[in-house]
């Protein structure tokens, strides 16, 4: 890192990477505020960059304060902001309104320093600032990652001599007065990641995030756009909070026109009060500009896949047990499902919620991690072993954070339940949270798990979160403690991975409660959703993958029959909607045909012959199909190939349907468009003429993007697979374009 003292106090920066610039002042020893986010800017000069910032203060017109208000990264209030504030705290009732001033800065490799110039990029700032009269230190860090994504955090240090009560520690970017339309999501479990749209109007757009972990109903990105943004075209700009506790994303907009997206943990009364040099750092702040949302996803995509520990294995088609078995945890019966996966090509097996000492139903059991020796008397070993003989890794469940009151470690340690109020909490899902903050409730369970990781050759955990935190206190005060539960939740899972070197998590909290980019740091992919119906999975995954890739997303085949909603779909459209992520099984196969056997192996096959590019390729959807039609595309990083999957949702409204475009493959070179039929054909289908009986048809990646193929008719709740390749050669059936 490279120091700049305050003798150089005024700097302005300007980070540029993968078509973004991020320009900041931070003159005058003031904290950094952003003069412009969003499309590469090109060389700049610092004469450059000082007429941008002179460009971007306001007029002092009407009634408001005499200096121009200036908008930091940390929005301050002593400066006129009349919007929500970074800093909420207070020492007694006084230091409320900190001004603070910075005193250094550290700039990380890929960037120049000159004459108050920081040019350069991708890179990382860290600001270091000090308020003299309130006597707190700041910590800003701002860094400009390889994809384009943005992230900032800020950290508080208390200097004083008495305790300062932090809570609100939140960070703001501003946008454009273009941007008026927002875009976030609402949700439900079995149903999450709903879009929501509205227009963005003076106030403030607040998303509160209670429930102690991320929520079914998060709004997990806030985007703000040009009015009409799609996949493909309108600049959007947004943001994502990387914790998986309680948590806010904002859009505000105010009556001068200033505007605004930001975010940060949401504090409980009192959960964070800084002791003399103690100090709060709140969680990353992502984000991400784009030209449409599918290259705002690609930003976030393509930091994730960029990581050290980001999956690099081709990820393991997997069976999970909890749909087919529940908690009937027979021996025979699942030693043979065992047997009639690895006949399929499955890689994983996954024995869930049922193993361990008394947890015959969901009412007890929790927070004794035992093996229970009334159904397993010798252990899982039989199962175990015979999973490893078949060539597949096991997999195991757990819920380490909760507990039920009839369990020996709640009967034990009553005081290790999180209450408040000399009450226990209302029940969730028959269970309470084990408050891991206390040190001896997380040794508990770090040993119990820890026992039975070392015992059986277990490569992948569960790891589940089943009920909202309510009444979330720690004895034997009581005091909120889900910013501590939070945090402890994370120190467990990287303990066990630091313990166990290989281990696999996967982050599911009654389905897609917990997906976020805190949890995925330490997790290697995510439950998208406890409902496996396709039809809903079209939806959820489509908008799951807005911020995780493909690989971190799992979802599965279900039965014919979906155990949440009753619907009945043919295997074609349930495992044709599930190879696009995490592609996995959760059905009993013992109740299977024989040909839906066939089929499900030829699904298996496919997706294992394809996973290299749905796990590594560009995401692509379309904006302009028939709005009953789910476009969801990959395209290879060399634009040589894609696989498109057609998901037909509803009937569609016109006959005949009109055309479908695919965006993101090369203009100037020609592609095959191919229908693809894995298993059994599915019938009502109506080929168009450019299928041309299976050999398909060349185009142009131009022609594909701007005119497109008409629509092949199907009825609903089908899909229709479609691989494209470039063309070498000429005399192609069907060229032109």
């Amino acid at each position: 890192m490279t120091d700049v003292p305050q003798s150089a106090p005024d700097v302005l920066v300007h980070l540029t990477a993968a078509g973004v610039s991020v320009v900041l002042d931070s003159t005058r020893g003031r904290l950094p505020a952003v003069v412009h986010w969003g499309a590469a800017l090109g060389a700049q000069s610092r004469e450059d960059l000082r007429a941008l910032s002179t460009a971007d203060v306001e007029p002092r017109e009407g009634n408001v304060v005499d200096e121009p208000v200036r908008l930091a990264i940390l929005p301050e209030h002593h400066a006129g902001w009349p919007g929500r504030p970074g800093v909420a705290g207070h020492r007694d009732g006084a230091d409320w309104s900190p001004r603070f001033q910075v005193t250094s800065l550290d700039v990380g490799p890929g960037a120049t320093v000159d004459d108050g110039l920081v040019d350069g990029g991708p890179c990382a700032i860290v600001f270091h600032a000090r308020d003299e009269v309130a006597m707190l230190g700041l910590e800003l860090e701002v860094e400009l990652l390889a994809s384009g994504l943005l992230r900032t955090r800020a950290g508080l240090t208390n200097h004083g001599g008495t305790a300062y009560t932090v809570s609100d520690l939140s960070l703001a970017m501003p946008i454009p007065s273009r941007a008026r339309e927002i875009l976030d999501f609402a949700g439900r479990w079995s149903k999450e990641r709903i879009p929501q749209r509205r227009a963005l109007v003076t106030g403030i757009h607040d998303r509160e995030g209670r429930k102690g972990r991320t929520g079914h109903d998060a709004a997990t990105i806030l985007s703000a756009g040009v009015p009409g943004f799609g996949f493909t075209r309108g600049e959007v700009w947004g943001v994502h909070v990387a914790f998986s506790g309680n948590h806010r994303h904002f859009a505000e907009r105010l009556a001068t026109d200033a505007q605004v997206i930001g975010g940060g943990e949401l504090l409980l009364p009192g959960e964070v009060r800084l002791g003399r040099d103690e100090d709060y750092r709140g969680p990353w702040l992502y984000a991400a500009y784009g030209d449409g949302l599918d290259d705002q996803a690609r930003r976030f995509h393509r930091f994730l896949r960029g990581r050290a520990t980001h999956p690099a294995r081709p990820r393991p088609v997997t069976l999970n047990v909890w749909e087919a078995v529940y908690f009937d945890h027979d021996v025979d019966r699942l030693v043979d499902l065992a047997e009639r996966a690895a006949a399929l090509g499955i890689e994983r097996f996954v024995l869930d919620d049922g193993w361990f000492r008394g947890r015959r139903d969901d009412r007890r059991g929790l927070g004794d991690w035992v093996v229970d020796e009334t159904v397993w008397p010798d252990g899982l070993s039989p199962l175990v072993d015979r999973v490893t003989q078949l060539g597949m890794e096991f997999g195991l469940w757990f819920e380490p954070e909760m507990v039920n009151e009839d369990s020996d470690v709640a009967r034990s340690h009553p005081e290790w339940v999180m209450q408040t109020g000399g009450r226990l909490p209302v029940r969730g899902r028959h269970q309470q949270v084990l408050d891991l903050a206390r040190p001896e409730a997380y040794a508990h369970v770090l040993e119990q798990m820890s026992r039975v990781l070392s015992d059986y050759d277990i490569a992948y955990v569960k790891w589940d979160h089943n009920r909202d935190l309510v009444d979330a206190g720690s004895l034997p005060t009581g005091a909120a403690g889900v910013h501590r539960q939070t945090l402890a939740a994370y120190r467990l899972m990287d303990e066990l991975k630091r313990r166990f070197p290989g281990l696999e998590i996967e982050s599911c909290s009654s389905g897609g409660g917990r997906v976020d980019l805190g949890v995925i740091e330490r997790t290697d992919r995510v439950w998208a959703s406890d409902c496996v119906d396709p039809l809903e999975r079209q939806g959820i995954d489509l908008w799951t993958m807005q911020l995780l890739p493909p690989e971190l997303v799992g979802a599965h085949v279900g039965s014919p029959v979906n155990e949440t909603t009753g619907r009945r779909h043919e295997l074609s459209f349930r495992a044709g909607t599930a190879v696009r992520g995490h592609f996995g099984i959760e059905w009993d196969l013992a109740k299977a045909s024989a040909s839906e056997i066939h089929d499900l192996a030829e699904w298996v096959a496919f997706h294992k012959a394809h996973r290299e590019l749905l796990h590594t390729g560009d995401v692509i959807r379309s904006d302009d199909s028939d709005p009953t039609l789910s476009i969801h595309g990959v395209v290879s990083a060399d634009r040589s190939e894609a696989l498109v999957f057609l998901g037909y949702l509803s009937r569609y409204e016109s006959s005949p349907r009109g055309r479908f475009t695919l965006p993101g493959l090369d203009p100037d070179r020609r592609y095959r468009v191919v229908p693809v039929v894995v298993g059994a054909p599915d019938d009502g289908l109506a080929p168009p003429s450019w299928y041309h009986d299976g050999t398909g048809i060349v185009l142009s990646g131009r022609a594909l993007a701007v005119t497109g193929l008409r629509i092949p008719g199907a009825r609903p709740e089908r899909v229709v697979v479609l691989r494209v390749r470039e063309e070498v050669g000429q005399g192609s059936y069907g060229s032109g374009g």
